[in-house]
């Protein structure tokens, strides 16, 4: 009966040491993904915030610039493109909506990111564009991997249509959550005006033939929870000019928009609840699971040992056991 018990015990052990790293190397990739059809908004804002004013091509201080960026999955688009590319594929179609203080449109950048569902890496498919415009992303935008790691990434930056590298500069606490802090800085750099101009009948062409250019540096932060990659702050210290042409003569220049910007308080308390959630999702599949079950493996094998050591003791006479011996009487056979 031991015997059976320790080799049912041991099929168990064996059992749940193979599951343990299944669970990390095999369950968590396949399970742990961006679903293609999330949607989500932010509300970000610079208070105060230097703004141009258009009409006489100065910049004025204004209370604040309000930024709304949206994101919102293609499941169709993402369904397409993974059938070539033979992975799962999530599409996000994003906007970032800038108003000033008075609520009208300061400009408007949509993005059409595309990339792999677990790893956050680009996928390069027809349809990757910034504000109309075709690029080829490298390095991540947006997200983190799952279980980011204490090192430097490589962020593309919409503005330029570049990446670069964003550096990780340690470990901090916020809002309870141990986070890393990553830091980027992008230079001054001649990027494109938006397609569309906040000024009626004024158009990048229009501004291009002036010989008005545009220009742009920021210094990008944000704090990322690094088990589901997730930032839930982010800020930017931007700034933008436009220098030179017959717009601004004499090569003049002139603040488009500068300011601090932050994400709304009510949005980091929204991003931290929502990642707290999910963090523990990917913890049991990483961490809790495959060291539970190998634990219980461990266990398992070491119970399955001992109930073989036992079954395999030889039983002990009573001699060995120092009792006296029991007497018997003489053999008498009946008479016949």
């Amino acid at each position: 009966m031991r015997r059976t018990a320790s080799l049912v015990l041991l099929a168990f052990a064996v059992f749940c040491t193979a599951l343990s790293p299944l669970l990390r190397w095999y369950a968590f990739p396949r399970l742990a993904k961006i679903p293609p059809s999330q949607y989500q908004d932010m509300v970000l804002e610079a208070r105060p915030a230097t703004l141009i004013d258009y009409g006489t091509m100065k910049a004025e201080q204004v209370p604040k610039v309000t930024i709304v960026q949206t994101l919102k999955g293609d499941v169709a688009a993402s369904d397409r493109i993974e059938r070539s590319a033979g992975r799962d594929v999530v599409v996000w179609d994003t906007l970032s909506y800038i108003t000033g203080p008075d609520g009208k449109m300061v400009s408007e950048i949509p993005e059409r990111y595309i990339f792999d569902a677990h790893s956050q890496e680009p996928v390069h498919a027809t349809g990757e564009t910034v504000d109309g415009d075709p690029v080829r992303r490298e390095g991540i935008e947006y997200k983190w991997p799952f279980l980011t790691e204490k090192r430097d990434y490589s962020y593309f930056d919409a503005q330029t249509r570049t990446s670069a590298p964003i550096h990780y500069r340690g470990t901090r606490t916020l809002h309870g959550l141990e986070v890393y802090y990553f830091e980027q800085t992008i230079p001054w750099t001649r990027v494109a005006l938006p397609k569309k101009m906040p000024v009626k009948g004024v158009t990048p062409q229009t501004v291009a033939k002036m010989g008005t250019t545009r220009w742009y540096t920021t210094k990008r932060m944000f704090w990322v929870e690094p088990v589901t990659g997730a930032p839930i702050n982010g800020e930017e210290i931007h700034k933008e000019e436009l220098r030179g042409g017959a717009l601004l003569p004499g090569g003049r220049t002139v603040t488009a928009f500068a300011g601090h910007v932050k994400m709304r308080a009510d949005y980091v308390d929204s991003t931290v609840a929502l990642v707290t959630s999910q963090r523990a999702l990917v913890l049991l599949l990483t961490s809790y699971l495959p060291w539970g079950f190998l634990a219980l493996g461990a266990a398992l094998l070491a119970l399955s040992l001992h109930l073989e050591a036992r079954g395999r003791r030889p039983r002990t006479s009573p001699e060995d056991d120092g009792a006296p011996p029991v007497p018997t009487g003489p053999d008498v056979s009946p008479a016949v």
